[in-house]
């Protein structure tokens, strides 16, 4: 609504013919009437109206409403209960919406649709098969509103780069969707069902989101808009000659006020959508006349031939006979003119003056719609216009006496409850208007209502500007200093048991901070709730992360750990609900540090390959540390195990098994083989991971962890490394990894060799045996057994010695290590990594006497004793210092096998050495 148009406009009351034609039409139907106010909250349930979207544009581009006189806010419009500020806008769906005349015969429906209307088109007929699935979920509700949280990414992203309030003002709709869906379902469910009760209170827990970015929306584009402007306002006093430009001023200098006054137009808006479909019970209350039914009974009264009993009623109609007369009206006329009195408070809560006096016309109460006309600041352009042409005059000039005689009417008991309410809502009379309010919305509204409506008058008043009618006034009305933190005290006060529950619901305390602009206090609430033991809806915890994200978005300074207690408490519920691409985007916004770590928890309970590149390709876009991640995660899993590394005695080659756990470790290394720049991080995990294996004897384990780096993970460490043109040799740390890596293939390599060969060695071929009463066939069934027996020996028997020479070279390979021995690093000047050290002396020990003992072994089997000996200058040479693995009891281990091989070529004639003996 532009500032310099007055919409108000007298509207035309229906003729007779058409009053008639209405009745017809709704004698056919049934009539539903609306919820009232005193009816249980959950009765007649209606679709909210569709929203009055804020004007488009960008905020930061919009340009501060010129103060010529071309362009003077209507600051009637700013007072009034049908319109909005100069930073409250809206610009209606259709040009009909708001400028239907009461001519038109379905004018009501074009501003409430009907429950049917929005079961019938064409939306919920796209959507009805939609709605048929939902209501055979368990929870429909829930499982509607699912969608909500990658629609909110997705929105979050389209307005990255355009301005903030597009994005609330998006999340409003979103939210808008899921409401109109969710009462569909309800309106098709059957009455009682538990699962829709659930339904229900989701769908009032988004419509509170809705309502609450729409809070958000129009307070802080003008908060935005007014620090953007406060190096380019000036104080300068303007011309008083009017009411209007005396509050034209204030509004632009006073930004309490506007904010004030911008709550209440968001509260009036809610009133708004919850109105509902009232359009039949219009058709009730269409009369030529009002009160015609005690016009009829006096009529018939004044007849010579009536004669039935005279009850005592108003002998005249105007508006002021009941009272002056204290005669009731009759009765149907009592009832009528109460339902109208709050369907017309109902109008006036909403917001909805101009259509309250339209009711009021229809009705054939023109007087009353003219009480309601009376609150316009009165102006007069041609004072100080200086035009030729004489413009009309606005608003009312006798104001102040209107204002007193609404105040007085509200006070005189005699009046409806409602009635009342009406005029303490335009004269600022909150002592009367707080008995009907019945909510916390309706109670904060009548607040802020009286908050203005003072501030209003105080500064006519000061100006000069007011009457002598205005101090007839309560002194504590025209004294009062209201202000939001003091009409957030006042509703704590409460008598009100109703209200005072409401005033604790989540929404209600965020919108009561927001109003206050007291961040400090939302967050702390916000910790509070999270630190509660109570789990929090999914919803709302959806909505506190993108809150915060908004504030972040405005550069405004938050409690960093609140803030990130917020995003990783949604983080948790993204993670449980399974919305696996949604996850990165949040983690993104937590310290890099926390991020790894929550991204890096989140990666650990994700098992599949495919599903895995994808989690990793997001953390990319997101732009995370993804070699930090994948790195977290492995040494999250790797560093669970607590068990010690087992003595290595002589049943290494039973495994011990590979647990669900030890399987975990090894699936866990394919998140470091997808990217090949981490191949080198690879090779230091997996290092890692083997060495608890072989120290806890679970050398199939280790050899999967083996399988799953890639065989050119070497290779491809130094063509990186060369790729980057420096000429200094590989680094410490690096080529340590890959040294370990090939000794850990060395040991796995001899570990399976030895598995084999006592494998092969124990099932040689079984020679056959004769009886000794064969008769002559079995006799040469022998003989040609004896014949496939010593071809299957000398097979085996050379299958033996290559698999003795075999195990023997690789056994050696790891007792005679290169370059210092096994599990020995060779670079000195690596980064110092105690545990890691530690373990591979640990290794050392506990590995380097097994080999010794499988070699002994191997040797004795297959006799070959004089080797067997010359072991003994392996082990105590100074070369590979293998004697100091040993531990006492291993070494005389070792030296008893010694003997006993000295022993076995000396029974053969050898020296204890196995040389010949000399003469």
């Amino acid at each position: 609504m532009d500032w310099g148009q007055d919409v108000l406009m007298s509207p035309v009351v229906r003729d007779t013919e058409v009053t008639r034609a209405a009745r017809r039409k709704s004698s056919h139907k049934k009539v539903a009437f609306p919820p009232l106010r005193d009816e249980s909250p959950g009765a007649a349930i209606t679709p909210a109206r569709p929203l009055l979207r804020h004007t488009p544009g960008s905020l930061f581009k919009q340009t501060f409403t010129p103060r010529s006189s071309s362009r003077n806010p209507d600051v009637s419009a700013i007072l009034g209960t049908g319109s909005r500020t100069p930073r409250f806008m809206h610009t209606p769906r259709t040009l009909g919406s708001m400028s239907v005349n009461l001519d038109d015969s379905d004018w009501t429906a074009s501003l409430f649709p009907s429950p049917l209307s929005v079961l019938g088109d064409a939306t919920f007929t796209d959507d009805i098969n939609t709605s048929t699935v939902m209501l055979k979920e368990e929870d429909p509700g829930e499982a509607a509103s699912l969608s909500l949280f990658p629609e909110f990414l997705q929105s979050y992203l389209r307005h990255s780069s355009s301005t903030v309030f597009d994005l609330l003002e998006e999340y409003e709709t979103v939210c808008q969707d899921k409401v109109n869906m969710l009462q569909r379902l309800v309106l098709r469910a059957t009455p009682g069902q538990q699962k829709f009760s659930k339904t229900a209170s989701v769908r009032w827990l988004l419509q509170q989101e809705m309502v609450t970015w729409r809070l958000i929306t129009s307070l802080y584009r003008d908060r935005v808009q007014s620090v953007l402007e406060d190096d380019l306002m000036m104080d300068v006093a303007g011309p008083s000659e009017s009411e209007k430009l005396v509050m034209e001023q204030l509004f632009h200098r006073d930004a309490l006020l506007r904010q004030s006054q911008l709550v209440v137009d968001w509260l009036e808006s809610i009133a708004k959508d919850e109105i509902g479909d009232f359009s039949d019970n219009i058709e009730f209350y269409a009369k030529s006349v009002y009160w015609e039914n005690t016009l009829h009974a006096l009529k018939q009264r004044q007849s010579k031939s009536h004669t039935g009993f005279n009850r005592p009623l108003v002998t005249e109609l105007d508006p002021d006979a009941p009272i002056r007369q204290k005669r009731p009206l009759a009765d149907l006329d009592q009832e009528d003119d109460a339902r109208l009195l709050k369907y017309l408070f109902t109008l006036v809560r909403a917001g909805m003056t101009d259509e309250a006096q339209r009711l009021c016309k229809r009705c054939g109460q023109a007087w009353r719609a003219a009480t309601l006309e009376g609150w316009k600041l009165y102006h007069d352009p041609n004072i100080i216009g200086g035009s030729a042409v004489l413009q009309p005059v606005e608003g009312n000039p006798h104001r102040c006496v209107w204002k007193v005689c609404c105040w007085r009417m509200a006070e005189e008991e005699q009046f409806n409850r409602y009635e009342r309410a009406i005029y303490a809502a335009l004269s600022g009379n909150l002592k009367q208007l707080l008995p009907v309010c019945e909510t916390w919305e309706d109670t904060v509204w009548a607040h802020f209502r009286v908050l203005v409506d003072t501030k209003v008058e105080q500064e006519v008043l000061s100006s000069g500007m007011g009457s002598k009618e205005l101090e007839e006034l309560p002194r504590e009305y025209l004294g009062a200093n209201w202000s939001p933190e003091k009409v957030f005290e006042e509703l704590q006060a409460t008598e009100s048991k109703k209200v005072l529950a409401e005033t604790k619901e989540h929404y209600h305390v965020i919108q009561k901070f927001v109003i206050l602009g007291d961040l400090d206090g939302l967050l702390e609430e916000f910790g509070d709730w999270l630190g509660g033991g109570t789990s929090l809806p999914s919803h709302l915890l959806r909505f506190m992360a993108h809150l915060v994200l908004f504030y972040r978005s405005l550069g405004v300074e938050l409690k960093e750990d609140i803030t990130v207690d917020v995003l990783k408490s949604y983080i948790q519920v993204l993670v449980s609900e399974k919305h696996v691409d949604l996850i990165a985007f949040y983690v993104s916004h937590l310290p890099p540090d926390m991020a790894v770590t929550q991204y890096a928890q989140f990666l650990e309970s994700v098992t599949e390959t495919e599903q895995r590149k994808r989690c990793l390709e997001l953390a990319r876009e997101a732009e995370l540390d993804v070699a930090a991640v994948t790195k977290t995660v492995v040494e999250n899993i790797r560093e669970r195990d607590t068990e010690d590394f087992a003595h290595h005695d002589l049943t290494i080659a039973l495994d011990t098994g590979t647990s669900e756990e030890d399987q975990r470790k090894i699936d866990v290394i394919d998140w470091l083989v997808f990217d090949p720049s981490q191949r080198a991080e690879a090779l230091k995990q997996s290092n890692a991971i083997m060495r608890r294996f072989l120290g806890a004897k679970k050398h199939d384990a280790a050899k999967e962890v083996f399988a799953r780096v890639p065989d050119d993970s070497m290779r491809e460490i130094y063509r990186q490394w060369e790729e980057q043109g420096t000429e200094t040799p590989l680094l410490a740390e690096d080529e340590n990894a890959i040294r370990e890596h090939l000794c850990i293939r060395a040991y796995l390599e001899a570990h399976e060799a030895f598995n084999e060969w006592f494998k092969h060695m124990n099932v040689p071929p079984q020679k056959p045996t004769l009886a000794s009463n064969a008769k002559f066939t079995e006799t040469v069934a022998h003989e040609l057994k004896e014949k496939e027996y010593k071809m299957e020996y000398d097979n085996w028997k050379g299958r033996l010695e290559a698999l003795t020479d075999d195990v023997k070279e690789r056994i050696y390979n790891v007792l005679l290590f290169v370059d210092g021995g096994w599990m020995v690093d060779v670079r000195e000047d690596a980064e110092e990594d105690p545990e890691r050290a530690h373990q591979m002396a640990l290794l050392r020990r506990l590995c380097l006497p097994m080999m010794c003992f499988l070699l002994q072994t191997v040797l004795h089997s297959t006799e070959q004793h004089q080797e067997n000996l010359r072991l003994a200058d392996i082990v105590a040479s100074d070369q590979h210092r293998l004697y100091q693995v040993f531990s006492k009891e291993e070494l005389r281990k070792f030296l008893l096998k010694l003997r006993e091989a000295s022993l076995l070529l000396l029974d053969k004639g050898l020296d204890s050495l196995g040389y010949d003996i000399q003469p």
